[in-house]
């Protein structure tokens, strides 16, 4: 046995040990293999093996030591757990032996964790389930987990969405506190908060839209004027029936925006709220939030001013009957408009025209590209994929809308001390090297513009879409851009040109509009409301990418289980993507997005990261951007939910 002595020597050493120990705080990176990495703070990555991964969970802040192994190289020791993220994940029930299990589908977790009895939930065998760590594995590598509800099987009607939700961590119901504030409100609030707004029921706003469309944000009316039209946008209002800081604002918030998945959209709002209380329904009144601008005989802005409205749209009309007018097809319904209407759809058209044709020539227009639109069956899996064809239609609302933002932007900038803007700063900070040597080799003439200011993004822009040279310019940047972000201040969007930019025109649909209606009833009519700060603003713009993630996460599963059908007919598409391992295939006839893969292909190739072209070793055969092929469906990857093409043939 030790004396006194002894063991107070050896909890001094343990002491001094500790205290001379260099540990590193950083955050787990877990890879697809059993081993992971420690992404530390001061920028270098350590090595985790496989019995120090199994003690923690992707994204853990720890503090790690370093440990010297075989010929100097280095591996990290997990020394303590500083905070754990990973709190919920889906995986699939596995029963083996007397033991329960769950084997996550979350990326980076490679390891089966068991469920203790009393945590089952009455899962079953194969059973796909929502869990909760129970028991964090750093203490012995040995994690446990909850099951917070079983999902469903794989093949049950509406599991693929399912899943979605819980791997988003997104809610499909409303708590009790906003469903209560949903259904405490009706029609004589709307009565109610009509007394001390302008009356413009009697003027013929429409509302344009999809026929399935319920939530209807936006009704529109115009006639001209001396110098060109009077444009009134009228925005749905569901800021007026909505409490600041109540359960259905926070909520709202929470959500960030409706989720529009395929055949089943996840809303913002409560359904009585967002598609019949504050929806711009025809023949009801409705509250609004109207803006009148002037659009000059150019297509320019001129004054404009928000009001708060009452409104009666008198009419809920489809893209195609409008498409119809506009276009001179005449039919049946058509035919059956009241001319008062009639008559402010031609002014609206010439109106849009005009602000187009400026847009085309002061700013950038975004290029079109073919959409489609997913049909589902009674299974909630993809029977077809249809062309969704835009029309003057589309393009007459959208150039009222964009109209109506630019204003907005405009009353932020110069009336609200905060606001809040999309800022779109252009390229990619890391790409802008690339993109000089691009245009130096490729459009010499361009090299001196400088990309990275509003003026000069615009003109490249501008440029590289008439350029005649053996790359597509225009698209090798438009690959290279930075994401759009919301701020405070008024900024840039470099994507559409303008210098500044916000929107207000989908209150019922994204919370960001719903907050600039606070903003501008604030300023105007001195209506209270609490300002975001800046945690709250990052968490809104997570949020929102969350939800981008969430609903092309559920699009890639439902189209790459659609791709089984496509048979062994060669297809014709054209390459949308370059990664220096293959490129991406979009397909003409339906939208469908594919992988080609460099091994299937004869010789090896190099990727140019300038050009963004695969280019053969030897006999420099290329593939980029645009280029037409043709290519065979070759299968899915199941785990990443990716289709696969073999290369066909490429037409010149």
């Amino acid at each position: 046995m030790l004396n006194a002595d002894a063991l107070s020597q050896l909890r001094q050493l343990k002491s001094d040990i500790k205290d001379n120990k260099v540990v590193f705080p950083g955050t787990v990176k877990a890879t697809n293999g059993r081993f992971g990495f420690v992404a530390l703070d001061e920028g270098r990555d350590v090595f985790l093996p496989p019995e120090e991964m199994q003690k923690v969970l992707p994204g853990d802040r720890v503090n790690v030591t370093e440990q010297e192994v075989d010929k100097g190289k280095t591996q990290g020791i997990v020394d303590e757990l500083l905070e754990t993220h990973l709190t919920t994940f889906v995986g699939r029930y596995l029963i083996k032996g007397k033991g329960h299990f769950v084997v996550p589908e979350t990326p980076g977790i490679n390891r089966w964790i068991f469920i203790p009895p009393k945590e089952r939930l009455g899962a079953g065998q194969d059973d796909y389930i929502y869990c909760q760590i129970h028991r964090h594995p750093f203490k012995d590598g040995k994690g446990q987990a909850k099951v917070l509800r079983v999902l469903g099987k794989t093949g049950e009607p509406g599991i693929e969405r399912a899943m979605t939700l819980a791997t988003f961590d997104l809610a499909d119901s409303w708590p009790d506190a906003v469903q209560k504030q949903a259904d405490s409100l009706g029609e004589s609030d709307i009565e109610a908060r009509s007394t001390d707004r302008e009356d413009r029921t009697s003027q013929p706003f429409v509302t344009i839209d999809s026929p399935g469309t319920q939530d209807m944000d936006d009704a529109l009316f115009a006639e001209p004027n001396a110098t060109g039209w009077t444009l009134s946008i009228a925005i749905a209002d569901p800021a007026s029936v909505i409490e600041p800081g109540s359960a259905a604002e926070q909520e709202a918030f929470n959500r960030a925006t409706a989720i529009y998945f395929p055949g089943e959209p996840l809303p913002m709002l409560p359904d009585s709220i967002s598609t019949r209380l504050c929806s711009l329904m025809p023949d009801v009144k409705r509250l609004a939030l109207v803006c009148d601008l002037q659009v000059n005989n150019d297509g320019s802005l001129g004054d404009y001013s928000f009001h708060q409205a009452v409104i009666r749209s008198q009419g809920k009309l489809s893209y195609e009957l409008v498409s119809n007018l506009i276009e001179g097809r005449e039919d049946e319904e058509t035919g059956a408009l009241p001319e008062v209407v009639a008559n402010s759809l031609d002014q609206l058209h010439q109106a849009a025209t005009a602000l187009r044709k400026w847009r085309a020539e002061h700013a950038l227009l975004s290029m079109d590209r073919p959409e489609f639109r997913l049909r589902l069956d009674e299974n909630k899996r993809i029977r077809a994929i249809e062309p969704a064809a835009q029309n003057e239609a589309h393009r007459l609302v959208e150039e009222c809308m964009v109209a109506a933002n630019r204003c907005a932007a405009d009353f932020l900038r110069s009336k609200v001390d905060s606001g809040l803007f999309i800022q779109h700063p252009g390229l990619r900070d890391d790409r802008v090297d690339n993109i000089r040597a691009l245009l130096a080799s490729h459009a010499p003439h361009l090299s001196e513009v400088d990309a990275n200011s509003a003026e000069g993004f615009k003109q490249l822009m501008k440029q590289a879409d008439e350029l005649d040279a053996e790359v597509p310019v225009k698209s090798i940047i438009s690959r290279q851009l930075a994401r759009a972000e919301l701020g405070f201040e008024a900024a840039p969007h470099q994507g559409m040109g303008l210098d500044a930019y916000t929107t207000f025109t989908s209150p019922l649909r994204k919370f960001s509009d719903f907050y600039v209606h606070r903003l501008i009833k604030a300023a105007l009519w001195d209506v209270p409301m609490k300002a975001l700060n800046s945690e709250q603003l990052e968490a809104l713009q997570n949020a929102q990418i969350r939800a981008r993630q969430a609903a092309a996460s559920l699009e890639a599963w439902l189209k790459s289980d659609f791709a089984k059908t496509l048979g062994e007919e060669p297809m014709a598409g054209f390459i949308s993507r370059t990664v220096p391992s293959g490129f991406f295939v979009r397909l003409d006839i339906n939208g469908l997005e594919g992988f080609v893969s460099c091994k299937g292909l004869e010789g090896k190739y190099s990727f140019d990261p300038v050009t963004l072209r695969l280019i053969h070793n030897k006999n420099g055969r290329i593939f980029q951007l645009d280029q037409p092929v043709k290519v065979t469906f070759a299968g899915v990857d199941e785990e990443r939910r990716q289709i696969n093409f073999q290369l066909v043939e490429t037409t010149d």
